[in-house]
């Protein structure tokens, strides 16, 4: 059985905390993509990106997405980039998948000064607008729903999301 539902966005878009929220109101375990990678390699994603390199990351993520979605069928928070491979985008075909939309502003708010993320070194506010404009299409096309977070408190997300789902 697929997830009940799999959140993808950008990062800054609240997708663990709404995980969370959702699971809670479902009473659902939550799952993060990005934590099970943490896990299992028993490194910070950030320690990654600089030890191993971005496609050894990829890779480490392609797998952890691929197993989350064949065993887990709770809430599942996808990492930012998950969605940039094809086969993720595959194996993303049979889920119900809500993408959260952020807005640059709303973004760099959120992300802060891009502590521990590996993409934001150098201009924050540069970086995230060029992956911001690079991967909205992507997540627009593996999305079921698209709910907007800009100004938004996390619960108002996952009150949209639980009536989206009913």
């Amino acid at each position: 059985m697929p997830p009940r539902v799999v959140l993808v966005g950008p990062m800054g878009a609240g997708k663990t905390t709404v995980a969370g929220l959702l699971g809670s109101a479902w009473g659902l375990p939550v799952r993060d993509t990005d934590a099970d990678i943490e896990a299992s390699s028993g490194r910070e994603i950030s320690d990654i990106f600089v030890e191993s390199g971005e496609d050894h990351f990829r890779e480490l993520e392609a797998h952890a997405v691929a197993t989350a979605l064949s065993e887990h069928d709770g809430v599942l928070a996808l990492g930012g980039g998950a969605v940039l491979r094809p086969e993720t985008r595959d194996l993303l075909r049979d889920a119900t998948v809500v993408f959260l939309r952020v807005g640059l502003s709303d973004a760099v708010k959120r992300v802060g000064l891009g502590v521990g993320r590996p993409l934001l070194l150098g201009n924050v506010r540069s970086r995230i607008k060029a992956l911001l404009d690079e991967r909205t299409p992507v997540y627009e096309s593996v999305a079921t729903h698209v709910v907007d977070t800009d100004g938004r408190a996390p619960d108002e997300v996952a009150a949209e999301i639980q009536e989206l789902l009913r």
